[in-house]
């Protein structure tokens, strides 16, 4: 494990920080920004650590990168997302968004208030860590393939040895992490069906290609198919999360669409499910003589952890909560862009525990989500204490001593 001495000095610093850390965060949660247009959260954090004397790199065209530690040689990264989600704020805490149709409803306010915290405590003991730690502040992640991307064009991961990060999970109480070793999410891309055809009156349908009827087959049947196309182990799911057609309860509509995602649990299942889902829209459609166009998005790999990586959280964990803290958790089919870092240099993800003890369980992506602010403390420690902790790791170390 880590110098005790210097774990301890951290874990002061973040306790000192807390409060003003939960007003960072009602900040952030009011004043939320759709993914590439996070120009004012990045603001924040980049003026909050250059008050700390941090050193920090802007990324383009929203996000940055801080490091604490020595100028030069290996680094330990540390990731949080900076995005919110395009729907409203069902809250009525004071601190609720005050844009309208946009707020934090996947906690990402938490994982960059958490970050930053973890910077600040790892800067107020910068002279004595033995390698740098960076953290990248990264925007987009709510959208495919995600800002990963960018990020590591960018220099996120130069001379990095593991990177990690850690995710809200509205179904942990505070205090805890789930963690799971090897595979955690899912893969996620992205679809989008755009029907035409010749509408008319609702009287007439068969002088019509009946657009209306045509799409409902699409949103039933295509998932259907799939579901005899993949072996069942690979989970492989089509669920629709907009669709649109016509304005008049007699009118046949000559357009409308259907939005939707692609998951699945299996890298090979993912390799083919693009070519896949092309098929089975044509097929489904095929009968009814309308015309489609698919624009198909290849979203994010799963986050498969690593077993060193993995094992490094846990004692980190383990250390600061508590053995009794760290859970298993299953895999997800929910995506997320941090798996794009891992095909490069390996890391690890955990959930974040942030429903209060005894209260009530939400959902991500929603917008009732609430977290129990400790969460951000805890966070922020926890981060802290993973780099120090990754430090001290023999595979850890040997990754970074070999490069």
């Amino acid at each position: 494990m880590p110098d005790p001495t210097l774990a301890a000095s951290v874990r002061q610093s973040v306790d000192a920080l807390a409060p003003e850390l939960v007003e960072l965060r009602r900040d952030l949660h009011a004043h939320p920004e759709l993914a590439w247009t996070e120009v004012r959260t990045t603001s924040l954090v980049a003026g909050r650590l250059a008050a700390a004397g941090v050193r920090t790199v802007p990324l383009e065209p929203t996000g940055l990168l801080a490091e604490v530690g020595p100028a030069s040689g290996p680094v330990v990264v540390l990731r949080a997302d900076l995005d919110a989600l395009p729907v409203d704020d069902l809250t009525t805490d004071p601190w609720r968004s005050a844009a309208a149709g946009t707020a934090h409803a996947c906690g990402h306010d938490v994982h960059t208030v958490g970050l930053l915290g973890a910077v600040l405590a790892l800067a107020s003991v910068a002279e004595r860590l033995p390698v740098r730690v960076r953290a990248v502040f990264q925007p987009a992640e709510e959208v495919m393939p995600g800002g990963s991307h960018r990020a590591i064009e960018q220099g996120a991961l130069a001379d990095a040895a593991a990177i990690f990060t850690v995710h809200c999970d509205p179904g942990v109480d505070v205090g805890s992490i789930g963690l799971r070793e090897g595979p955690i999410t899912g893969a996620a891309d992205a679809l989008e069906v755009r029907l035409s055809g010749t509408g008319g009156h609702t009287s007439r349908p068969h002088l019509t290609q009946d657009l209306t009827f045509a799409l409902a087959k699409l949103l039933t049947e295509v998932p259907a198919v799939l579901s005899r196309r993949f072996d069942p182990r690979s989970g492989v799911s089509v669920v629709w999360g907009a669709v649109s057609a016509g304005s008049a309860m007699n009118v046949i509509p000559a357009a409308g669409r259907a939005l939707g995602t692609v998951r699945t649990l299996d890298p090979v299942a993912w390799a083919d499910a693009e070519a896949v889902v092309r098929e089975v829209v044509a097929a489904v459609l095929a009968p009814y003589g309308v015309r489609s166009e698919v624009g198909y998005v290849r979203g994010v790999p799963p986050v498969v952890n690593d077993p060193a990586a993995t094992a490094v959280i846990h004692r980190a964990a383990a250390e600061l909560l508590g053995e009794e803290a760290v859970q298993g958790t299953p895999q997800s089919t929910g995506g997320e862009d941090f798996a794009w870092y891992l095909e490069h240099i390996p890391g690890a993800m955990a959930r974040l525990g942030t429903r209060t003890p005894g209260g009530p369980t939400y959902d991500l992506h929603q917008g009732d989500l609430r977290v129990d602010e400790r969460a951000v403390a805890t966070a922020s420690a926890l981060l802290a204490s993973i780099a120090l902790t990754a430090m001290d790791d023999p595979e850890i170390a040997g990754n970074i001593t070999g490069r």
